[in-house]
């Protein structure tokens, strides 16, 4: 299931830092904006599937 958020990022000293508008607890860097992205999306989903076993089953459902 694909759904997007938006990206807040800047320019730090050394890296570029971001973390979700929708999610503001769920922050990094990385050394390209690039890398930032693929970042924020590996921890967006160690946040949200940190207690999901490696087998796990996908259903998307109408709320």
């Amino acid at each position: 299931m694909d759904s997007n958020m938006t990206m807040v990022y800047w320019k730090g000293e050394k890296f570029w830092l971001g973390k979700f508008k929708e999610r503001p607890d769920i922050m990094t860097q990385g050394d390209t904006l690039e890398e930032l992205e693929e970042n924020l999306r590996d921890a967006y989903r160690m946040m949200v599937l940190e207690d999901v076993p490696e087998e796990y089953h996908e259903r998307a459902i109408s709320i």
